[in-house]
């Protein structure tokens, strides 16, 4: 492996946190107003606020300047985000790391959803989001639970039965109409390229999202025995025009026209019905997600997902990076980098994930940066540094 190189230096950032749509959005107008304090919330996190990140010279001519951006500009990349509590310090890191690599950071825009009942308030996260990120432009949206809560079925660990962690299948509704083309991405990411490389991709023929495919798993460990003796429902896979490969949900590009034009949404609905009376696989949110998609979708490099780096925690297992460039870190898995760093306990590869924490902890009342007098290191898509 290619050794990284550090560069001293590190800038907190506050994050965000969000209201979906299904009800109504908030949102933020940039502001050239400089908080120089943390917002603190409810759970007693805080945050420090991130640099100014500025679009290069040939991006689109910004037009924030203090004003509203309007989602349905076509310059805008979008990027849409579930937030909770739980995964808050993982959200911030993920937005400060999408930012500090993109070449037109201003001309990004972060769609947040967050749960209808997380601990701290819409207003408080909104205001959390605002003054980490003075200039990123951003709507909060609140995702109602009752959407989707009668849907969801027992899992092999309870936190995959978290509504929150269906609110993807929702955004066709959730964002405004204008917004025909959205980055997911999950809260335990970092980005180490430029972002719109992957806003770039294309969707050939009718595919209506693209993710890193892998066609060498195992496939039929997502699906029960009763799945696979129901000659209905494993002839799903069986068309000879359909190769079904694993994909990770976590990281996908997805063109909502078609999206909503296809009622999506109620193809993977139906799976989740079909769940309720014959429990067909073990999983959350991505068995009924591979059940629509897998075999119809746009293979994307593997730089733009290296997930399951996670672990165990419990095993206390480590993963480490498949072969080749990276451009995207994602701790899937039961274990998050910065549980273990905080216990001194970190796998390897969490440090990749340290530069990007903006959390700041308290001792006896005072607040002090998570890598405050540390020396960070990043590295960028095509190699590492």
């Amino acid at each position: 492996m290619v050794h990284f190189r550090f560069h001293a230096g590190v800038l907190f950032y506050t994050l965000i946190v969000l209201f979906p749509q299904l009800c109504r959005g908030i949102r933020s107008i940039p502001t050239r107003e400089m908080n120089t304090g943390a917002v603190e919330v409810p759970n007693g996190f805080r945050f420090a606020e991130a640099p100014d990140y500025r679009n290069g010279r040939d991006c689109p001519v910004s037009t924030t300047d203090g004003r509203s951006v309007s989602t349905c500009d076509p310059s805008l990349v979008h990027i849409a985000m579930t937030l909770d509590s739980e995964y808050l310090r993982g959200s911030i890191a993920a937005v400060h790391s999408v930012l500090k690599h993109a070449s037109c950071p201003e001309s990004i825009f972060f769609h947040f959803v967050a749960a209808e009942f997380d601990p701290a308030s819409p207003r408080v996260l909104t205001q959390l989001v605002r003054s980490t990120f003075p200039s990123l432009n951003f709507k909060v949206y609140i995702f109602r639970e009752d959407t989707v809560i009668n849907l969801i079925s027992s899992s092999i660990r309870q936190a995959l039965e978290n509504p929150l962690n269906y609110a993807r299948n929702y955004l066709g509704d959730i964002l405004d109409r204008c917004v025909d083309r959205v980055i997911y991405l999950d809260s335990d990411i970092v980005v180490v390229d430029d972002i719109h490389k992957l806003w770039n991709t294309a969707l050939s023929g009718s595919r209506v999202i693209g993710a890193p495919e892998y066609c060498h798993a195992n496939f039929t460990q997502y699906f029960t025995s009763v799945f696979w003796s129901d000659s209905v429902m494993s002839g799903t896979f069986s068309s000879a025009r359909r190769k079904p490969c694993y994909f990770n949900t976590g990281v996908m590009v997805m063109d909502l026209v078609r999206w909503r034009e296809g009622n999506y949404k109620k193809r993977i609905e139906k799976w989740m019905e079909v769940q309720k009376k014959t429990r067909i696989y073990e999983l959350g949110s991505l068995p009924p997600f591979l059940l629509v998609f897998a075999g119809h979708v746009e293979p994307i490099d593997h730089r733009w997902n290296q997930h399951g780096l996670g672990g165990d925690n419990v095993r206390g297992s480590c993963r480490s990076l498949h072969p080749g460039p990276v451009s995207l870190l994602h701790w899937s898995g039961k274990g998050k980098p910065w549980v273990r760093l905080d216990a001194k306990k970190p796998c390897r590869l969490d440090h990749l994930w340290e530069p990007y924490d903006l959390y700041i902890r308290s001792i006896k009342g005072h607040y002090y940066a998570h890598n405050g007098h540390q020396s960070m290191g990043f590295f960028t898509g095509s190699s590492y540094l």
